[in-house]
């Protein structure tokens, strides 16, 4: 496995490949690596032929009083988990490779980014639109994954693609979760222990919303003043959203019908955490 720090480096690699009539998948992440972005290196081995994994705390997609500063950057852990998982190259440049100088162009998605996460982390979507497009750029992947935990980034991501006809597949892999049913998270080890027991009823009011639906509820209002109910047991909490949204235009839905995403953030301590299902509606 090799680790290039300079675009030009991660370039000649993947030109190479492709000359060999290689498949390019890339992975982008913010490093901190687990298990769910093993999943998505492992899915990105099965479904190509040389896979790219970045490794870029993003500065763009942070907002002010966010954790930029603290977020771990655990490099050599993180390249070592990237060669077990079978990947073939880490791509980990320095702020300066990616913003050489200052920023005056950028890639925004509109209404898609308004919405959900988007209300509370201004400017947030724009820098995660901006840098995936550097990416997509710098690699020129025929595959990118992504997890289904970060619903909304998928979604805005996916119709950046088919909008600008960027000529790859975006690849949304499900969420891996602790056994506990807590999805896997960088941030998950800012919590003390009670708040990460505490934040086992994220996912506890997605399955009571789900379990509501399957029982045939379809007002939304009802389920998300049901899952408003057991997010509150939480101690100290703060919820930012809890929202029943179409599953494409991430607008508000007066039923729940075929296509729906159920999507929670919650403040919990120093973590922020997100959390969504897709609603199984198979009869409606």
């Amino acid at each position: 496995m090799e680790v290039a720090r300079a675009i030009q480096s991660v370039r000649s690699l993947v030109k190479v490949a492709r000359g060999d009539g290689k498949r390019i998948g890339l992975v982008p992440t913010m490093g901190a690596l687990h298990i769910g972005h093993i999943s998505l290196i492992e899915a990105a081995v099965q479904q190509t032929d040389f896979v790219v994994v970045s490794v870029f705390v993003n500065p763009t997609q942070f907002c002010p009083g966010e954790d930029f500063e603290k977020y771990p950057r655990p490099l050599d852990a993180d390249c070592e988990i990237c060669r077990k998982a079978g990947a073939d190259v880490v791509f980990a440049p320095t702020a300066d490779q990616m913003y050489p100088a200052e920023n005056i162009t950028w890639v925004t998605v509109e209404r898609l980014t308004e919405r959900l996460c988007g209300q509370f982390r201004p400017g947030h979507f724009r820098g995660v639109t901006t840098v995936c497009t550097k990416l997509f750029n710098i690699v020129l992947p025929d595959a990118a994954f992504f997890g289904q935990k970060d619903a909304q980034q998928a979604i805005v991501i996916k119709r950046m693609v088919a909008d600008l006809n960027m000529p790859l597949e975006i690849v949304v892999c499900p969420t891996v979760r602790e056994p506990d049913g807590l999805a896997v998270s960088s941030r998950n080890k800012y919590l003390t222990d009670q708040q990460r027991k505490d934040a086992t009823l994220i996912y506890k009011s997605l399955q009571r919303c789900q379990e509501m639906v399957d029982g045939g509820v379809t007002n939304p209002t009802k389920i998300v003043a049901e899952m408003r109910r057991v997010l509150e047991q939480i101690q100290a909490a703060k919820i930012e959203y809890v929202s029943i949204v179409d599953g494409e235009t991430l607008q508000s839905v007066e039923k729940i019908a075929s296509k729906v995403l159920a999507a929670v953030a919650v403040q919990i301590g120093p973590a922020r955490l997100i959390d969504n299902i897709i609603l199984d509606t198979p009869n409606q």
